[in-house]
């Protein structure tokens, strides 16, 4: 075509990732996505990490269930790879995670902790307490999280 046209980027607007947990009450379908929620202040990308088990029978998934197939640290492993996975599609990214349950936050921290030295490599975390954003502490309860790829 010989029309002028305007510049466009393609933008990722989000993306799904699925696998199976494997465990006492077999295999559990589990997805995650990633949704553009905005950008920050400098024009950084935000995205929203969502992540469920899969409902075959409503075709959608559950952020609420409770499964227990006591393999919980495969899990959140699992989940913590598809963040590299899709950060590496951009050169600066951040991604938004909360719990859907003040436990579940809790579960991400504890996880957000257990990693803290191999996570600060790749990205800054900010953790929301009184609705202010700031550095990630350990030992200080947060409502929610942003890690923004380094």
């Amino acid at each position: 075509m010989n029309i002028e046209k305007y510049p466009y980027k393609n933008t990722q607007l989000s993306a799904n990732f699925e696998f199976e947990s494997l465990g006492p009450k077999g295999k559990i379908k589990k997805i995650i996505q990633y949704e553009l929620m905005g950008h920050l202040e400098d024009g950084t990308p935000l995205f929203n990490l969502a992540f469920g088990d899969y409902n075959k029978r409503k075709r959608s998934y559950s952020d609420l269930t409770i499964t227990n197939n006591e393999d919980k640290n495969k899990v959140l492993a699992t989940v913590a790879g598809t963040v590299l996975d899709f950060s590496a599609n951009y050169n600066k990214v951040a991604i938004h995670a909360k719990g859907s349950t003040p436990a579940r936050t809790r579960l991400y921290q504890i996880g957000i902790n257990t990693f803290k030295t191999e996570i600060v490599n790749h990205y800054t975390i900010l953790g929301n307490r009184n609705d202010n954003w700031e550095n990630f502490e350990s030992g200080v309860n947060y409502d929610a999280f942003i890690a923004i790829k380094n």
